[in-house]
């Protein structure tokens, strides 16, 4: 097992090649690069980029664990606004695989198309006002937009499976998969052996699910892990130590389960963090991170090696 960093939460947007080489001199083993959107595919992620950043990865010594790329059109009940999901869908995973990827990493999708900071609200705002709540349309046909989604999903998985790949569904509070049921859901019904799970505790333990059990539920179905803590009602992200999750009853499930993949510090919500622009929630904006960030990201995977120390769970 080894810790690695989400690149983003140091630099929202591209370029990335000195967030490669900042995150490798923290002592990290790993990273996650990100497509937001199309337009990040077409105009950034070149070939000749992709050369450029995987000579840089090799000569840093830095794993890519997943690429991130979330096509959330693939739950959308147009039809072909689903298929350009798809498409998109393939090309991040191209792009992926040309970076060395071993994973490519989606956000659940919400119900028909819809977007967290629209339709349905930043879970990060839910202390902060009287009423919470998301409107829905009536007359919406949710069982056949549900298996709309599974289609489009096993699509995107019959893809990874023939490139060698596995894809990761990340989920996220209000989305088609949201929790720990939720997860073992699609699963069932999507059917695919390279369909997995990339863990994030800060997701799941403020809708309901305690993260230690929820390691034991998913099994190996868990092949990347995200790592922050929060406050048990929010998904906001701060650094492991910080909040309410019990890390050590954490840590022990996946030792049992045997998890030897990558843990990845993602901290969103900490001082001195990278950010978008003004539709992304949080209170601290910087286009690129501070030190004082870059030292909450290696206090948190200290703390976390700390407690693999005490049960006896093997780090790189």
């Amino acid at each position: 097992m080894k810790f690695g960093a989400s690149s983003w939460p140091f630099q929202w947007d591209p370029p990335y090649e000195n967030v490669i080489k900042r995150i490798s001199s923290l002592g990290f083993k790993a990273i996650e690069l990100i497509a937001w959107n199309g337009d990040f595919l077409d105009n950034y992620y070149t070939p000749s980029k992709v050369k450029e950043l995987r000579k840089i990865l090799a000569g840093e010594g830095l794993e890519l664990s997943q690429f991130v790329f979330s096509p959330f059109d693939l739950s959308h009940p147009d039809g072909k606004k689903r298929l350009e999901g798809i498409d998109s869908f393939k090309k991040a995973s191209d792009v992926g695989l040309e970076l060395g990827a071993k994973i490519i990493n989606s956000v659940s999708s919400w119900p028909f198309g819809m977007r967290f900071g629209e339709e349905f609200p930043w879970h990060t705002q839910k202390p902060l006002v009287q009423m919470f709540t998301a409107p829905m349309p009536t007359g919406l046909d949710w069982d056949g937009n549900y298996k709309d989604y599974v289609d489009a999903l096993r699509i995107c998985a019959e893809y990874c499976e023939k490139q060698g790949l596995y894809y990761s569904i990340e989920p996220h509070p209000y989305a088609y998969a949201a929790n720990t049921s939720g997860m073992l859901r699609l699963f069932e019904h999507v059917g695919s052996d390279a369909l997995c799970m990339n863990f994030d505790p800060s997701h799941l333990f403020p809708v309901g699910d305690f993260p230690n059990v929820s390691v034991y539920q998913l099994g190996d179905k868990i092949k990347h892990l995200h790592v922050s803590d929060n406050d048990a009602v929010t998904n906001v992200h701060w650094r492991p130590g910080q909040g309410k999750i019990d890390w050590k009853e954490m840590f022990i499930a996946l030792k049992e389960i045997g998890y030897d993949g990558v843990i990845s510090i993602e901290l969103e919500d900490v001082p001195g963090v990278s950010r978008g622009g003004e539709n992304v929630p949080g209170v601290y904006r910087n286009a690129i991170a501070t030190d004082v960030f870059a030292r909450e990201s290696v206090l948190g995977m200290e703390y976390l090696k700390g407690i693999c120390d005490e049960i006896g769970y093997p780090v790189e």
